[in-house]
């Protein structure tokens, strides 16, 4: 039985794989949306304790902005896409065009957390159909939330559900460009939390149970 704690390199391998695969997907939807080429790449994919997770962000009291979701069907779990507040703004002034929005604090500007949310949604969407297209398991995002919080206050909400019988997360770390200007490269997080009775399912259906 596969499970979080005995992930081998090359299960981590094929999670960047398909990683690549959904970025490519958001890439070209976000080029569509953006009227612009839009590169996306996952330069890694890395199993980390929560600990680790939380000290990756800053720690648990360093503000963070999330595009959290739950996966529904099949397999069920949780999927955040993470961004520092510096990289959540820069994307949505990127996207807007506007460099006057602002994640400094609240007040926060109604068009640019519009904004963030369109995108958190396209980006977790097309991660989550490259994982199910690959399994042929059933995988829908429920309606993504976006939260800009404590990182202690929003990751707890997905760490709990698995933290029952694992203390480990799943990072795909991503990088976005825009590939028609000199705009600085995007970087964020995709944590990925099967719930643990789908790690099991996802791994059989990828071929990878006794890898």
């Amino acid at each position: 039985m596969t499970n979080i704690h005995h992930l081998t390199s090359y299960q981590l391998d094929i999670l960047k794989e398909i990683g690549n695969i959904g970025s490519g997907n958001a890439a070209t939807a976000l080029s569509k949306l953006l009227d612009c080429r839009v590169d996306m790449k996952v330069p890694a994919v890395r199993l980390l304790s929560f600990d680790d997770t939380m000290e990756m962000v800053g720690g648990p009291d360093e503000i963070i902005v999330s595009v959290f979701l739950r996966i529904q069907g099949e397999a069920p779990g949780s999927m955040f896409f993470v961004l520092s507040p510096y990289q959540a703004e820069l994307f949505v002034q990127q996207i807007t065009g506007n460099s006057d929005l602002s994640f400094k604090g609240p007040p926060y500007d109604e068009i640019a957390l519009s904004a963030l949310h369109e995108i958190g949604n396209i980006l977790s969407g097309s991660y989550l159909s490259a994982l199910s297209d690959f399994t042929s398991i059933n995988m829908q995002p429920s309606v993504p939330d976006l939260h800009i919080d404590m990182a202690g206050a929003i990751l707890t909400q997905g760490l709990m559900e698995i933290s029952r019988e694992s203390d480990f997360a799943i990072i795909i770390d991503t990088t976005i460009n825009d590939q028609d200007s000199d705009n600085e490269t995007i970087e964020g997080h995709f944590f990925l939390l099967p719930d643990p009775e789908s790690f099991e399912k996802i791994f059989t259906a990828l071929g990878l149970d006794d890898q």
